[in-house]
């Protein structure tokens, strides 16, 4: 079938995860009608989407992930009239300790936090101690709290982007493999997938994991613009007896590699693993459980388990300079990157999502300055 025998769109959207649903949400509402989301999975949000800790925690040493966070709070805290049926977040804070050096750093990063609207208390261990009692006290010097921060409703947020985008025109087609990238006299104009082909103005590279394989298609020049998805592992595991978990905060030790906060059925547990592989449909490592059982019994041996209820795993895709890579391609113009969010990619999503849709609109947004999110700070 050729390039001239389906309907052209505006934007050709590679991949349905947050990153690609919150941009055709944003597109849509700014007026662009002719946008084609193509996701190669049966659903949307099948991998790193549906698979997140889904957590708002406003802290970052970069500035510009950050400054990103800080962004998509405000949306997650009060999304638009009718966005989503229930709430998208539950503040039910996020703590994390730390020891040492890390902690002097931290403290010194509050009075900038505060002065950008974020609210935060620093505790001391007995504080801490107060809230998780289950935490070895010589682990940690003291404790920041983000009381404002916590869960992300990821299903409620995946889909109140992409009801308003479908509502207002955009295209949705699952099951359906982009299996190469077109050109023409320098420009991107269209992909091909199993079913045949489709021209476009734009596309967009929001493939998660699988955003490098794309950008090789469309630009093949071996290490241009590396991404490198990382796995992370998460078990589910009951509560301890007579211990009323419910009411804690999310927790992290960045000293001890560890975070764990309450769920559903009890309680989920992360080793904060980065295991480099090629994208994937992730299943955990048996290894890595155990190293998240031993991490527990070094943090809080009162909640080692006996039994692990469920585990998962999910791909992180991070540049090599672990900065999100949003922007027109540098050198194929109408290609357009939105990959690499890493860790945050939902919490920030409202953020990305915007300045992704400023830049094909506009070539420019007032939201942060372009060219720190930009493929071309990879070209020499």
């Amino acid at each position: 079938m050729g390039m001239d025998k389906r309907p052209g769109f505006e934007v050709i959207v590679i991949g349905c995860g947050i990153a690609g649903a919150s941009l055709a949400y944003f597109l849509t509402a700014r007026g662009m009608r002719d946008i084609l989301i193509l996701e190669k999975e049966d659903q949307p949000g099948f991998h790193a989407t549906g698979r997140s800790a889904a957590a708002l925690v406003e802290l970052d040493f970069d500035p510009s992930t950050l400054h990103l966070k800080l962004l998509g709070g405000r949306f997650l805290r009060n999304p638009p009239q009718g966005f989503s049926d229930n709430p998208i977040l539950e503040k039910s804070g996020i703590l994390i300790t730390f020891k040492g050096p890390l902690w002097d750093q931290v403290r010194g990063m509050v009075p900038g936090l505060e002065r950008s609207g974020v609210a935060v208390n620093l505790l001391s261990r007995e504080e801490t101690l107060s809230r998780v009692p289950v935490l070895v006290p010589d682990n940690f010097d003291g404790a920041l709290l983000l009381p404002e921060d916590g869960h992300i409703d990821v299903n409620e947020l995946l889909w109140g982007y992409l009801r308003q985008a479908r509502r207002l025109g955009a295209r949705l087609q699952c099951g359906e493999e982009v299996l190469s990238v077109r050109t023409h006299e320098g420009r991107c104009c269209g992909v091909k997938t199993g079913t045949g082909q489709y021209r476009s103005r734009w596309v967009v590279n929001a493939a998660g994991a699988w955003a490098g394989r794309i950008g090789a298609l469309a630009c093949p020049v071996p290490g241009r613009i590396e991404l490198t998805p990382f796995r992370r592992t998460i078990i589910t595991f009951p509560a301890p007896e007579r211990l009323n978990v419910g009411k804690w905060p999310h927790v992290g030790d960045l000293s001890n590699h560890l975070y764990f906060s309450p769920e559903s059925s009890g309680l989920f547990a992360s080793p904060m693993d980065e295991d480099p592989m090629e994208p994937c449909d992730a299943r955990p490592d048996q290894m890595v459980v155990a190293q998240t059982v031993e991490r527990l019994r070094r943090v809080s041996p009162r909640l080692v388990p006996r039994a692990i209820s469920h585990r998962w795993a999910g791909l992180r895709t991070f540049a090599p300079d672990r900065i999100m890579v949003v922007g027109e391609d540098p050198v194929l113009k109408g290609f357009f990157w939105l990959a690499g969010q890493g860790g945050a990619g939902i919490e920030t999503s409202p953020a990305v999502g915007r300045i992704a849709s400023d830049l094909i609109l506009d070539g420019t947004t007032d939201l942060i300055d372009p060219r720190v999110l930009s493929p071309a700070r990879f070209m020499d």
